[in-house]
């Protein structure tokens, strides 16, 4: 029996992964589209933004409402925010979300849960294994 080193048992690990471990940007926010209405904002694929973040919608809504200290509602499937919000300020509070929200901090990847032990929020990694405590601005 032939005893190998780390670095070729390491290479033959790497050999048997599937290419899918290696994608760096499998997981691609879509950026937001919507219109102005009078001094409101209207996020019309508001929900498809949640589905792809893979996080309730209210749990995102709160978020965003706070950090852009507006009001606002989902009616019809759209976002209406109470003021005027760039598209630009707007996709950097989304991506906000997934940084502290939704993304492994140890892996990167966004296979994750939002996972309460008590009163503390945590973020279960699924790939990984990772969990990590989440200070909960919410």
């Amino acid at each position: 029996m032939e005893i190998k080193n780390y670095k070729d048992l390491l290479k033959q690990a790497y050999k048997n992964m599937p290419e899918s471990v290696f994608e760096k940007e499998r997981f691609e926010i879509p950026k937001a589209m919507g219109h102005l209405q009078g001094n409101r904002t209207v996020i019309s694929n508001f929900l498809k933004i949640v589905d792809v973040l893979g996080r309730e919608s209210a749990h995102v809504m709160k978020f965003l409402l706070k950090e852009l200290a507006t009001p606002g509602e989902i009616r019809r499937g759209e976002f209406i925010l109470g003021t005027k919000i760039s598209a630009s300020l707007f996709n950097i509070k989304i991506r906000e979300y997934a940084e502290e929200y939704v993304l492994c901090r140890d892996c990167g990847k966004p296979d994750t849960k939002l996972i309460t032990e008590g009163d503390v929020l945590f973020m279960k990694c699924q790939a990984c294994g990772a969990k990590h405590y989440v200070k909960s601005r919410i």
